[in-house]
């Protein structure tokens, strides 16, 4: 679980960052999924972007998105859903 001082800190970091990923009328989809899961080998921070056309609600968006990838949710604002997962540890 992140702290509130961590969420701040990474609110701070994703009003620099684009959308990396858009989820739009097909809704989340497996190759969605692994698009975030991509993203997250090389970054700790992905937002994504909802489309006025998806079917899902932004909150059942993220908690799957989540629950699908292990990360953990930074923040919702509008259609945007900012999302946090420690990059993975090199043997």
């Amino acid at each position: 679980m992140l702290s509130g001082k961590e969420k701040r800190a990474l609110r701070a970091q994703g009003n620099l960052l684009k959308a990396e990923l858009w989820v739009g009328k097909e809704g989340i989809s497996p190759g969605t999924v692994q698009s975030l899961k991509n993203s997250f080998n090389t970054k700790e921070l992905v937002k994504i972007k909802l489309q006025e056309n998806c079917p899902t609600d932004k909150r059942e968006v993220a908690e799957a998105l989540c629950a699908e990838t292990g990360a953990e949710l930074v923040q919702i604002l509008g259609n945007t859903i900012l999302l946090y997962h420690p990059l993975p540890e090199e043997s």
